[in-house]
Formats: structure tokens, sequence, C-alpha cells
């Protein structure tokens, strides 16, 4: 971590999911960080300076990144299935501009390192996602918006590289990632926080859509904080899948939950709704070739994620939220 050291880094979403421990690791390393981000400043590391602006504009850009060696791009929208569909323009619209302004104004500012942080959802329907197929197809129907305005982030980065020969822009692209400091909000939520919300606060019967079948990749954010240290200072050249390598079906993951609660809700699925693509794994073998591997697997990471959320309810509301 020494490569971290006295450096001036920019983490944006430095509140969220993955962006909170990745300011600890860097922190921790020795580096001065600061946060962009639209969350409440009560949610912020209390060593980093925090910035709250809107970076879909472009002065707010370049502001943020003013004094930068390096800039870790975190900040997205995250939402579930159900909100890509219902609101496919509050995933699109922000996401191209605040891809497109961060990364050309960390190149104007004279970065030294940017990572992007890219998605699962760029891949198109299949079983086990490998980096270079991406450009071979289409992403699935159930990630379209998203996908492909993570796609443009990931084709701005190489035009950086051709015209600009800025080729140390790293590019990670995250399975589906849980843990504290995500968005709980059962409205939008991903499956493991709004499953999580709902079980701890009462609900019973517990309602899950589908039948419990669908397979999924899921890996701990802590875990993608120290993937997105690795990549970055490596910088390899390629996007880098950072995943579990591990499927869990969607009732393993409702099982974990129930086995650690003390009153156990009754597990009701309604499979009049939609469940998404079958199996969605990744292959992470360039992440494991450049030494890195996920040390915190489902049931050690729900049980974390259980207990953050008992602990502190008092700043799961204070998300930015885009959808309200």
């Amino acid at each position: 971590m020494d490569f971290y050291k006295d450096k001036t880094i920019l983490v944006t979403g430095g509140t969220g999911l993955i962006g909170r421990p990745l300011v600890e690791m860097l922190i921790a390393a020795g580096a001065k960080v600061r946060i962009a981000s639209l969350d409440d400043p009560s949610r912020a590391h209390p060593q980093a300076e925090f910035m709250r602006v809107d970076l879909t504009d472009m002065n707010n850009c370049l502001k943020a990144c003013e004094g930068m060696d390096m800039v870790f791009h975190l900040a997205g929208i995250k939402g579930s299935p159900k909100m890509t569909r219902e609101k496919p323009a509050s995933f699109f619209v922000p996401t191209i501009l605040f891809n497109t302004n961060m990364m050309e104004a960390a190149r104007r500012s004279g970065a030294e390192r940017y990572l992007f942080t890219s998605t699962v959802g760029v891949y198109g329907p299949a079983e086990v996602f490998y980096e270079d197929d991406v450009w071979k197809t289409f992403p699935s129907e159930n990630d379209k918006f998203a996908g492909w305005a993570k796609r443009m982030g990931e084709l701005q980065a190489e035009a950086y590289a051709i015209e600009y020969g800025w080729d140390k822009i790293a590019i990670v692209r995250p399975a589906n990632v849980y843990g504290p400091y995500d968005n709980f909000d059962p409205a939008n939520a991903m499956v493991i926080p709004s499953l999580v919300k709902r079980a701890m606060d009462g609900e019973n019967p517990l309602v899950v859509w589908g039948d419990g079948s669908p397979v999924r990749d899921f890996i701990y954010a802590k875990d993608v904080a120290k993937g997105m240290l690795v990549a970055l200072e490596k910088c390899p050249g390629h996007p880098i899948n950072l995943g579990s390598g591990v499927g869990y079906s969607i009732k393993e993951i409702v099982e974990v939950i129930v086995n650690n609660m003390e009153k156990k809700p009754e597990v009701v699925w309604d499979t009049t709704k939609p469940a998404g693509d079958k199996k969605r794994l990744m292959d992470i073998s360039r992440a494991k070739a450049l030494g890195w591997q996920p040390a915190i697997f489902i049931e050690e990471g729900i049980k974390e994620v259980m207990q953050w959320y008992k602990e502190n309810k008092d700043i799961v509301e204070k998300r930015y939220n885009v959808f309200k």
C-alpha cells in the first residue's frame, strides 16, 4: 500500500457502498483523500475532505479534480432491475454525464491515474462473463441502459489512450456488490440490501420475487475496494472483472438471511414477478493474476451487513436517492 502514501486522491461516491471502505483503506495507507458525493456529510470518513457536489456539472468535476494525483470514479446510479425498467432515463442520463465529465476533468487537471468503475451490466446474456467478450454482443435487456452508459465510459478511456497517450486508466467491472453503506430502500434497492431491510424490519411473510432459482455472483464491497487498489496500481491495460467467481441462488441468499434471524419470517415466493437472467457468473482469472482474490464470502458478508444495518439505521436514510 506504499504506492498510495502521500498521494492526493479523489474518490467520487466515497460515501457509498464501495467508496466508504476504499476511502478507509486509502487513508490507512497514508493518502490525502477528497470525497465528492451528494450524500449527507455524516456518511463521509471524518479524516477525508468532503465536497457535496453534483458531478453531472463539468465545473463541479473540475473543482473536485483540482490538485489530485489520482481519481477513483465510483459515483453511480444504483437500483433494482424494476427501477431500471421503470426509470431508465434516471440511470442513463446522469451516468453518461458524470462518467464523461469526470474523466475529462481528471485529464484536464493533470491527474496521473484514473480508475473507471464499469459494471457487470456491460455483458450480454451468458452464464460466465469473460472480459474480452463484451464487444461481441449487446447488454442484456435487463441491463440495457446502465450497460450501454458504462460501455461508453470504457470507450472514452480507450479514446484517451489513443489520442492523448493516457494509458494509466484502470477499468474494473464489479459483479453484484453488497455491503454496509448500501442502498437499503426496498422500493429500488438490489436484492441483498432489500431483503435484509425488509426481514430485519419485521416483514412477515417475507415476499421474494421469482422462484429463487436465478444464480448470481455476489461480491463484498471491501473485496471490491481492495481489487480497485490493485487495479489502479498495476494498470494492466485491459478491463478487470471483480467478482467472487462463485454462484449463489437467490434462494440461498434468503436462507442465509433467515437463518441469521432470531425470529424467522415465513418466505413466500411470488412467481408472477420477473426474476431476471437465470445465471450470471464472472471469470476472475485476470484479477487473480494481478494478485487479488476475494476474502469474504456470502455467509460472513451477509452477517456483517445485517449487523451494520442494525447498528446504523440512523444514516441509512441519509444516502442521496436519485429516484426520489
